[in-house]
């Protein structure tokens, strides 16, 4: 009797072959195609994954040279802003990256302290700015100002910076950060305080007769000077640091042989630290985390350092 096979024939027409070796061998040659080809989509899609995981990143990859120098890899334009032209602080300059090639940056705005103008901080303009970021050094309604009003000032620059300047379209919104020297530095913490979206917060010798920040919840590098006399770390950058949330990212940097004026002038030791502080956390770039953790040990710029490592934000 002859038998009708249960297979169907080949597409040339040719009768299968059913040996069971042979169907195993095209079972596993079939398998380790599949097996390829899959590598292949995620080889080709690890790099959009990997961009996908922080598209905040901007710069090339940091070096100590690179965060210690001047001036980092981008080009910088600056505006005038007239204090007739705002409203609620006075006016200031803005520094941003001139390239729109990586998009959009993350923002700072920037208090002078008592009795000062922006001229007093503007050398942190470029020199962040240059970093990635686009960089507000204010001026305040009256010089005489106190750091809850200067707190509310910085958050009216970011304000205009984001919704009615000339740079807003190179501003990512969610990504924005405070900076101010002495009462400034205290206006700094009244800011974090009042707008918990804020991505960075650095008071440089800060003054506030406020010295308790429980209630803040944004990451924030607290900067003193060893010789301060006119807000002594002992009676404000300490409490300031010691009051912040023990599950907070925050760090302590007493400043070795300087004085409350330090950050009026060009000092290496602040914008390396202030720069690593605003990418780690404006830009989340963990590629600076290697500058901030492990705690950087006292040297001769550095008389203490101290800090939450490894962060979690």
């Amino acid at each position: 009797m002859q038998l009708t096979p249960t297979t169907s024939p080949t597409p040339s027409g040719s009768a299968p072959d059913t040996r069971p070796g042979r169907r195993r061998h095209r079972t596993l040659l079939a398998g380790l195609l599949a097996t390829a080809a899959a590598a292949a989509l995620t080889t080709v899609a690890v790099p959009g994954a990997q961009a996908a995981d922080n598209p905040y990143e901007r710069g090339p990859a940091p070096t100590t040279s690179s965060i210690e120098a001047v001036r980092g890899s981008y080009a910088v334009s600056q505006t005038s802003v007239s204090s007739l032209s705002v409203t609620g602080f006075g006016g200031g300059t803005i520094y941003y990256p001139t390239s729109t090639a990586d998009g959009t940056f993350g923002a700072v705005a920037i208090s002078p302290g008592f009795t000062a103008y922006q001229s007093s901080i503007a050398w942190l303009g470029p020199r962040l700015a240059s970093q990635g970021f686009v960089v507000f050094t204010i001026d305040t309604n009256t010089t005489l100002d106190q750091p809850d009003s200067r707190g509310r000032q910085l958050l009216a620059a970011l304000d205009y910076l984001t919704q009615r300047s000339s740079v807003r379209a190179r501003i990512d919104t969610t990504r924005l950060g405070v900076m101010g020297h002495s009462m400034g530095g205290g206006g700094t913490l009244e800011a974090a305080k009042s707008r918990p979206s804020l991505q960075a917060a650095i008071p440089l010798t800060g003054w506030n007769l406020d010295t308790t920040w429980p209630e803040v919840s944004t990451p924030t590098l607290v900067i003193g000077a060893d010789g301060d006399t006119v807000a002594p770390v002992a009676s404000h950058s300490e409490p300031f640091y010691q009051s912040l949330p023990s599950s907070l990212d925050k760090a302590y940097l007493e400043l070795n042989n300087a004085t409350h004026f330090t950050p009026n002038t060009s000092d290496t030791t602040i914008a390396k630290y202030s720069i690593s502080w605003l990418k780690r956390f404006i830009d989340n770039d963990t590629r600076y985390e290697q500058f901030l953790c492990p705690i950087p040990r006292p040297s001769v710029t550095i008389d203490e350092y101290r800090g939450t490592c490894p962060h979690s934000s």
